[in-house]
């Protein structure tokens, strides 16, 4: 008997026909012999409509409430897919975040799990239930508190459950068949990927990919979780996500592509301080001041100085929610950094190409610089890694960029990819 830990986002339990259709998934799960424990979103789009609100109601929620406000939809949908799955004849039992012992940080909104103890859960399965638990949230020992863990937090649920009852396996299933080359909504002809690895695929999340959620990659990598990306609308078998260094199935080897997938982001703001005065410890300066706006630094460029002013220009992007916040900061030292002025642009897009393959390859930058050339795309900013190039272009080029790069890599297929719902999770 295999113990599989299933997650369900929140466009595979949009309505009550939905929630019907995983409870028959999870059901047939459960009569094949497996014990099973589900992690499920909000539904739909609950988690907007409950922000939506909050805002109609004040303009700056408190945290601690607001987290109260958000977890409510998790639990609307737990207990729907219980009622579901024991009208199917198998006993179930829900279990919100603390229930299921998701012990997190205290830090409302974007809390880390620091502990797991699933003695509920764990109790469940020994008595033949199906366990269903609220994805997204847990509670803080320190403050007895609710906690969220941030937008994609019910991957990291289900991850982090996998890890703590040692189970066979994660499956993450979503509105799309797996992991695509790129996002199918963009790029009608991505292909679907069948085996991934870890390290490609934090690559491709930390780029704005939205198939599976950066910090459940990392805690899936560190805690040796295996995982399946599939989805809940079809019987296709999805995308495995794999350590490299344990390697496929017995006798089975592959060699990795040079270019596994691009992904894109156009949710960052670009700020560039310019006029800095090109002298040792003048940089630090600058990020020391954004560091304590706790901002998110992403890529970073600094311009030759000119030869004449001996002034330089620092440009670098963050999270767009962060950006108003940081430009503040900056605003605030300008007499003790000493630079001339502040831009903020925040209608920007990151792209980035990604593949294990591109350690042993050469000529993959020459190439993406060609395509986007020829495409007529601009490129604002550059950075890399071994298995990554990433640029940044005006936000109403990226979709025409990524279909360029698409095609330039060889990543189209013949056919269509079948895009179930419409939200990517």
């Amino acid at each position: 008997m295999a113990l599989i830990v299933q997650k369900f986002g929140g466009s595979s339990v949009a309505d009550a026909e939905s929630i019907k259709r995983v409870a028959k998934r999870i059901s047939e799960t459960r009569r094949a012999g497996n014990d099973v424990v589900v992690a499920v979103s909000a539904m739909g789009d609950t988690t907007d409509e409950l922000l939506e609100l909050a805002d109609e109601v004040t303009p700056i929620p408190a945290p601690r409430e607001l987290d109260m406000l958000l977890t409510a939809g998790e639990r609307i949908s737990m207990a729907l897919l219980a009622m579901a799955i024991k009208g199917m004849g198998f006993e179930a039992l829900s279990f919100t975040g603390s229930q299921a012992g998701m012990i997190t940080t205290a830090d409302h909104g974007s809390a880390k799990i620091v502990d797991v103890t699933p003695k509920r859960v764990r109790e469940a399965l020994d008595q033949g239930a199906i366990a269903i638990v609220a994805g997204f949230q847990g509670f803080n020992r320190g403050t007895g508190d609710i906690t969220t863990l941030g937008r994609g937090g019910s991957d990291t649920t289900a991850v982090a459950l996998a890890a703590a009852l040692d189970a066979d396996v994660c499956e993450i299933y979503t509105d799309v068949d797996g992991v695509f080359t790129t996002d199918p909504r963009v790029v009608p002809l991505a292909r679907k990927i069948d085996r991934i690895t870890f390290e490609e695929m934090l690559e491709l999340a930390a780029s704005g990919a939205k198939v599976l959620h950066l910090r459940a990659v990392e805690y899936a990598r560190r805690h040796g979780v295996e995982l399946h990306v599939r989805s809940s609308f079809s019987g296709e078998p999805g995308t495995v996500v794999y350590d490299p260094e344990k390697g496929l199935s017995e006798g089975e080897h592959m060699e990795e592509p040079i270019i596994t997938g691009i992904a894109f982001e156009k949710s960052e703001a670009k700020i560039t301080v310019a006029g800095v005065p090109d002298v040792p410890g003048k940089a630090a300066q600058i990020f020391e001041v954004v560091a304590k706006t706790n901002a998110n630094i992403d890529m970073i460029v600094q311009n030759v100085s000119a030869a004449d002013t001996n002034l330089t220009d620092i440009s670098f992007t963050v999270p767009m929610g962060d950006g108003r916040r940081v430009v503040e900061a900056l605003e605030a030292e300008r007499e003790a950094l000493a630079y001339g002025s502040l831009q903020y642009d925040d209608q920007i897009a990151k792209i980035a190409v990604v593949g294990g393959g591109m350690r042993d390859a050469s000529g993959v930058s020459a190439q993406l610089f060609r395509a986007l050339y020829e495409a007529g795309i601009n490129i604002e900013m550059i950075s890399t890694s071994e298995i990554r190039v990433s640029v940044v272009t005006r936000v109403d080029h990226m979709e025409k960029a990524v279909r360029a790069l698409h095609t330039a890599f060889g990543l189209d297929a013949e056919a269509e990819a079948t895009v179930y719902a419409g939200t990517g999770r």
